[in-house]
């Protein structure tokens, strides 16, 4: 009998999108993140992508040293691989942005290929008051923000981490960061295999419907063949159907309180653990496994744990 495909979970832990006063759940102390990161890790996550926030404001924090604390603390408890974010948040760019994944040499980091604008100010609708002074501020300035990615920012993040054999999760939010990817692919700059991450449900890039997420498998399948490692995350309520379809053609999937704070309708997720062991059973309902932190370095071909710089 032939064994069941394995299955890849990313966990996305905090991110840089939602705020603290949308989720008492959502990690912000070094050791929230940690512990967190080491319960999804436990439930099932191969792998954990990890933000760093201020631990008294919960705003983004891109400095390197801000990631130390937590990144020490996971390596010593678990195996999970750990993924350091090259996105930060849409506010700032790329020099800052790459700087954690330059300096610390993790097994793999995110890296978006391509600018768009970022609405998240929709979500002032929903939230009417706010614990920082930050916050509401950050969100309604979204109308007038472009996340930039442009090729010169693709190419200077692949450059400054040529020499630590990182590898990237590439963030795709719409087709035409296809063909970008696939234009670095044909300067040189990259290597097979290809870890694939297309996002659903920013406002800004491709919707949740799916036909966009078979739109995107097809064309990710036509440019990449099979040097492709596919998966998606679906923001808010459509994360787990998307996990679903996704795992369903072959893909592997990503869920975490980055990407969406709900378990359920009207209902706050607890942890980021909580939605691992969900997707979890979604996976194996369909006969498929998840894979191990080793086995997932094995699909993706990363250096291993060893060799990063933590």
């Amino acid at each position: 009998m032939a064994l069941p495909r394995k299955v890849i979970i990313s966990c996305a832990v905090t991110g840089a999108i939602h705020t603290p006063s949308m989720s008492p759940h959502l990690p912000i102390t070094p050791q929230q993140i940690s512990e967190s990161s080491i319960a999804a890790a436990q439930a099932g996550a191969a792998i954990v992508h990890l933000h760093a926030r201020d631990p008294v404001t919960g705003q983004p924090d891109q400095r390197p040293e801000s990631f130390l604390p937590f990144l020490r603390s996971i390596k010593r408890e678990s195996d999970v691989i750990i993924n350091l974010t090259s996105g930060g948040a849409p506010t700032m760019l790329v020099d800052e942005r790459i700087a954690p994944a330059a300096q610390l040499r993790p097994e793999i980091a995110s890296l978006n290929m391509g600018s768009l604008n970022f609405g998240l100010f929709p979500m002032l609708k929903r939230y009417t008051s706010f614990q920082h002074d930050w916050e509401k501020p950050y969100l309604a300035a979204t109308d007038d923000l472009i996340f930039r990615n442009t090729f010169r920012d693709i190419a200077y993040a692949l450059e400054v981490c040529a020499e630590s054999g990182t590898r990237f999760e590439f963030e795709c939010y719409d087709v035409g960061h296809l063909y970008n990817l696939a234009h670095f692919i044909d300067r040189g700059f990259l290597k097979p295999p290809f870890f694939v991450q297309s996002v659903f449900g920013i406002l800004g890039g491709i919707g949740q419907h799916p036909e966009d997420v078979m739109h995107m498998h097809r064309t990710a399948t036509r440019l990449f063949g099979q040097d492709l490692r596919w998966s998606v995350l679906g923001a808010g309520r459509a994360q787990m159907q998307i996990a679903a379809t996704a795992a369903a053609v072959g893909g592997h999937v990503r869920v975490g309180l980055e990407d969406s704070l709900w378990i359920a309708p009207g209902r706050l997720a607890q942890s980021n653990a909580e939605q691992v062991s969900k997707v979890r059973a979604i996976i194996e309902g369909l006969g498929l496994a998840v894979a191990t932190p080793d086995e997932a370095r094995e699909i993706l071909d990363l250096k291993g744990a060893d060799q990063v710089g933590f």
